[in-house]
Parts: structure tokens; sequence; C-alpha cells
């Protein structure tokens, strides 16, 4: 059998936090000084993590569960955000604009479609989803 080994990420930082909207913004704060002492730039990052988490703590909350927080520069150099919640059904959906009049829900993809360089859900382990986003290295940093 043929086996790739997967290298580990250069930096790996990974936090449970409460599906509440202190734990959105908990989220958003150690996400910041985290990038921050990986000498990333502070934005989009932090928008990122903003949305993630705050659509984690709206769409995915189930009552006494907590979400995760995982950052990680991944062997490519991007910054990895992955943010997991236990409501493996209810995947993220982007609303579309229809007949040129913009939908009542669905801009925070929208916003994390634009900033970021790929992002997706990854199902499981039941019942839950991660939704990540990646950010390649920009040569300002």
């Amino acid at each position: 059998m043929n086996q790739q080994a997967v290298s580990p990420p250069r930096y790996l930082f990974s936090v449970p936090l409460s599906a509440t909207r202190r734990g959105a913004r908990l989220a958003r704060l150690l996400a910041a000084e985290q990038v921050r002492s990986w000498d990333w730039a502070l934005d989009p990052a932090r928008l990122l993590v903003a949305e993630l988490a705050a659509n984690a703590v709206l769409h995915g909350h189930v009552p006494g569960r907590s979400f995760r927080l995982t950052l990680a520069v991944v062997p490519s150099g991007a910054l990895r955000i992955e943010v997991t919640d236990t409501r493996g059904d209810r995947l993220p959906v982007r609303t579309p604009v229809r007949d040129g009049s913009p939908a009542e829900g669905g801009y925070g993809l929208l916003l994390v479609e634009e900033l970021a360089d790929r992002w997706g859900v990854v199902d499981g382990p039941v019942p839950c989803k991660t939704v990540w986003a990646e950010l390649d290295p920009s040569p300002c940093r």
C-alpha cells in the first residue's frame, strides 16, 4: 500500500469555546492574539474568525455543547481557520440573489467567500461539521 506522509502544521492553536455570543467574541480576541504572535496580518484573518464563530453560535448551537476554534499554519504556508460545531445537520448555505434583490441572509458567507482564498465544509465526526477558510501568505508578511 502506498501511503503519503502528511506534514503536521508549522503552528497550531485549538480551543473549545462556549456556543454563546461571549464565546464568539473570545474566539475573535484569541485568534487576533495568536495570528499576531505568528507575524500574520491581523485582517482578514480576524474578520473570517468573527464570521465563522458567529455562524457557529447562531446556526450551529446545540444547548450544552461548545464549538472549537482551530488555527494552523499548514505546510503550504497558508493560514487555515477552522470552526467546528455540533450541528452537522445544518450546513452553511449562501442564499442566492434573485431578481436583483438581495437575500435577507447569507451575507456572512459572501464575506467569507470574498476574503478567503479557499473555504469549505467538512462533515463529521457525527454530529459535527467544520467550516474552514484558508488565507495564502501575502508578500507583505
